[in-house]
This record gives C-alpha cells, sequence and structure tokens, in this order.
C-alpha cells in the first residue's frame, strides 16, 4: 500500500493574540506546529502500515523553508519520504488554488515514487477551519472520498473507512486511488522514537517549486488567482449573561424554556 499524507505547518492557535486596534492576528513570537488533524492522518496511515509493513508513506507539505520543520516531525513520527512544494508563485492561493497545486505536486511525485493508493489529510486546518483542501484534491484528481474519518482498513482489496456521524460513526468501503481526511479519534496518535527523530533531522527533503511542475496552469495559483477575497475580518464581541435552565429531568427543563419564550413571544 502507498499512501501519501497531506500535512500543514499551522501557528499555535492557544497562543494566538488580537490586536485590539487593527482587530488582526499577531503572529509574532507565536509557535508553528503540526496542523493536530493531520497528525490524526498520519497516525490513520501508520495502522495501516503497522499491519502491512510493506507499505510506505509519503509526507507532502506546501508552505515558506520554515515547513520543513513540520516535515521532519511527520517523519519522526511515521513518514517515509517527504516533499515540500514552495515558491513565490504560490504566495498568497486560497483553498482552491492550495488544492490545485497540491494535486498536481502529486502526479508529479507519482512520476518516480509510483501510483498512491491513499491519500490521506486532516478535515481541516486550525487557522483556517475551513475543510476544503482535502475533498478539493479529490475533484481534483477525479478520485472517491470519505471524509471526517476516524480509521481505516485495507481489506480485502479495498479500504475500510470508520466515518463519524451525527448519531455516532459508520464504516464505508471505498476502492483505491482515493482520498480520505481525518477528524480527532477516541485514541492518541503515536508519539516519535529518538532513532527516528535523529534520522528525521537528518533527512533530505526535496523542495517542488513553480519550474518543478511542469504541466501545472499559471492561470489557477496565487493570490491573483485565487476567487476567495476577504472583505472583513472582526473580532466578536463577548456577550454576558443569560439564564440556566436546570429542572429535574430534560422534559421539565424543556417545558420551562418553551414557557419562558412563549412569555417573552419569541414563539
Amino acid at each position: 500500500m502507498k499512501m501519501l499524507v497531506c500535512v500543514k505547518q499551522v501557528p499555535d492557535t492557544t497562543e494566538i493574540k488580537i490586536d485590539p486596534v487593527k482587530n488582526t492576528l499577531i503572529r509574532e513570537g507565536v509557535p508553528s506546529i503540526l496542523n493536530p488533524f493531520d497528525g490524526y492522518a498520519l497516525e490513520a496511515a501508520a495502522r495501516i502500515k503497522d499491519k502491512d509493513p510493506e507499505s510506505t508513506i509519503t509526507v507532502l507539505c506546501m508552505g515558506p523553508e520554515q515547513a520543513k520543520t513540520a516535515l521532519k516531525e511527520s517523519l519522526a513520527i511515521a513518514g517515509d519520504k517527504a516533499y515540500l512544494v514552495s515558491g513565490r508563485e504560490f504566495g498568497g492561493s486560497d483553498t482552491l488554488c492550495t488544492s490545485y497545486i497540491l494535486a498536481e505536486a502529486i502526479k508529479e511525485i507519482e512520476k518516480t515514487e509510483g501510483k498512491f493508493d491513499i491519500i490521506l489529510c486532516g478535515k481541516q486546518a486550525i487557522d483556517g477551519d475551513t475543510a476544503q483542501v482535502g475533498p478539493e484534491i479529490a475533484e481534483h484528481l477525479g478520485y472517491p472520498q470519505v471524509t471526517y474519518g476516524l480509521e481505516a482498513f485495507a481489506e480485502d482489496g479495498i479500504i475500510k473507512v470508520k466515518k463519524e456521524t451525527e448519531d455516532g460513526a459508520m464504516i464505508i468501503g471505498i476502492q483505491t486511488p482515493c482520498v480520505l481526511t481525518f477528524t480527532k479519534p477516541s485514541f492518541d496518535p503515536r508519539y516519535p522514537t529518538i532513532k527516528r527523530k535523529m534520522a528525521a533531522n537528518k533527512a533530505n527533503i526535496p523542495v517542488l517549486g513553480f519550474s518543478d511542475l511542469p504541466d501545472i496552469d499559471p492561470e489557477k495559483i496565487g493570490l491573483k488567482h485565487s476567487p476567495t477575497h476577504v472583505k472583513k475580518t472582526f473580532v466578536p464581541q463577548k456577550k454576558t449573561g443569560g439564564i440556566k435552565i436546570q429542572e429535574e429531568s430534560a422534559e421539565e427543563s424543556a417545558k420551562k424554556l418553551f414557557s419562558m419564550l412563549s412569555d417573552a413571544h419569541v414563539i
């Protein structure tokens, strides 16, 4: 089984503060981390490899040179090879352009690495929360997809995905090649070993720039060609107050809520 995991280096949102005047994120001094949801995707790939040691895991990231840190962390955890997609031409790309660039990079890598059976992504990045890149990669490549995965298993020539649903979970079978996105499972991802950390620090990570992707369309990349435009950003005002309804049973609480809303002419 040949697998590719897309990862992203993101700012640690627990450390981010808001400029009260500009209402923008203060990124100076904020540490960068491996996007947690991408870590869950990497763990899903690692569990497949646990059962099939002949499997390989390639890790792909788009970003500046410093994003190699996230790739080396991924190699220390479970990756076998890593590639960085980086170039000024890609700067400012929105999710549509980013997914297109990644899809073209995947095609280029496959020329030397061979066809990937599974492409795994986190369901979303914590610095954007769009949950669009993974599904868009599937559309660019023309692959079937399953989102909100918890675990994945290779069985009888197909991939079975345990998918999170509103009511719990369900198992979906999907043919390869395919794209899977992952959310937080019930277990914690594995930690890197000292041996893998040492190897990752010495790893050579190839960088794919614009000139390394000969089939890419320059009219589909970068800020200029991104259809997403941010009109306004703002910090929501905190609201205080409220009434807590806590009767002896859920039914009695619902009746009291209905009564209060009726008296207030809300319903």
